[in-house]
């Protein structure tokens, strides 16, 4: 079959994408391992091999990078990829994005404080968690962008020299500390900035990573005219892993990139939160990868696990915000009240992670059928 017979100029690839689905599936049940983890773990236990998987693999390139990339494919895909449309869900997911903040931040810190008393430990950060970035404030500033260029006619090539550009920019002023708080956080949404206390919380600022959605964005306009799926996707598996993981092994082995490391907890984080160029490059190769392997996947799952993938992406969005409050409550607030630490053997972390993830499926899938039911009355 040639090339012409495998893609198309017209849109052929139409409805549900399996794969996609589990592009924004696994990274999101993924998550309250990752972040429990990150809790829980101690600095001796953090580098063991269960504890490294969800941290470092599947909680860096197999996490955010792969939802937000499959973000761009999504709007492809979507009947409401107006620019209009794009930025009013982009405002919708900005502000979502500090209700989070106050609901797994400011509620569990306000909780902790009124037990405890120790006022360093949740009252002195709450301010830089409330309104500080993370990936539903980026994911809103992707959106407002993308619509603002898309209404201004730009093509999607200019779009992409535009988004190469600013990682470009990010990656060459990412780490800056304007020695005030207020700038700190307003413009840690649109670049990496930190602050020697730790509190300054600016993670995937839009400058580092826009160009991640956009390449989803490219990608789904290819993926939306290819006829036959497999012959597109099987040759990119073993190659893209190769790039990819070879990348990952250099740069673990010279310590550059997202395995720079730091002088602290925070600077660590944030080598891998004010992505490197290189390092946004690798994880779109890593992405499309990725959803090679999850066609195959999905081509061999029976129908009913299909159907569970696809209620997980279907409301992500809910799983993320709930999964959050649970995290933090039950790490910060409860374990430490009885323990004294947040410290756990990591066989109970996996355990509590896994109790946060089962709450919060069925939690949203409680919250979809009440708005069901409201929309029929």
């Amino acid at each position: 079959m040639g090339y012409n017979e495998w893609i198309k100029r017209d849109k052929v690839n139409l409805g549900r994408q399996q794969e996609v689905d589990l592009a924004r599936a696994i990274p999101v049940m993924s998550l309250p391992f990752v972040h429990c983890v990150i809790e829980c773990c101690s600095t001796e236990t953090i580098n063991k091999p269960i504890p490294f998987l969800f941290n470092v693999i599947i909680g860096a390139p197999l996490g955010a990078p792969i939802f937000m990339f499959s973000m761009g494919i999504s709007l492809i895909y979507s009947k409401h990829a107006s620019s209009k449309d794009l930025m009013k869900r982009g405002l919708i997911l900005f502000i979502a994005g500090f209700l989070l903040n106050i609901l797994r931040f400011g509620i569990p810190y306000l909780t902790g404080y009124l037990i405890t008393g120790e006022y360093e430990r949740y009252i002195s950060p709450i301010l830089f968690k409330i309104f500080g970035n993370d990936i539903l404030q980026f994911a809103g500033l992707a959106l407002l962008l993308l619509g603002f260029l898309k209404k201004n006619k730009l093509s999607d090539m200019t779009i992409l020299a535009i988004a190469v550009a600013m990682s470009l920019i990010g990656w060459n002023f990412r780490h800056l500390d304007l020695k005030n708080d207020v700038l700190n956080i307003v413009l840690g949404h649109f670049i990496g900035t930190e602050a020697p206390t730790g509190y300054v919380l600016s993670d995937f600022p839009i400058l580092n990573w826009f160009l991640v959605p956009v390449a989803g964005y490219i990608f789904g306009n290819i993926l939306i005219r290819i006829r036959d799926k497999k012959k597109f996707y099987l040759p990119f598996i073993p190659i893209l892993a190769v790039i990819y993981w070879t990348y990952f092994a250099i740069e673990s082995k010279m310590q550059f990139g997202k395995m720079a490391g730091g002088a602290t907890i925070v600077e660590e984080e944030n080598a891998y939160y004010h992505a490197e160029f290189f390092d946004i490059i690798s994880y779109i190769v890593c992405a499309i990868g990725m959803l090679g392997v999850y066609y195959l996947i999905s081509s061999h799952c029976p129908k009913k696990l299909n159907q569970f993938f696809c209620s997980v992406s279907r409301n992500i969005t809910r799983i993320y915000i709930i999964h959050w409050f649970f995290v933090v409550m039950s790490t910060n607030v409860i374990i430490y009240k009885i323990k004294g630490t947040q410290e756990l053997p990591v066989y109970q972390i996996m355990l509590l992670a896994l109790g946060i993830f089962l709450v919060s499926y069925f939690g949203a899938l409680w919250i979809e059928k009440k708005r069901r039911q409201k929309k029929e009355r």
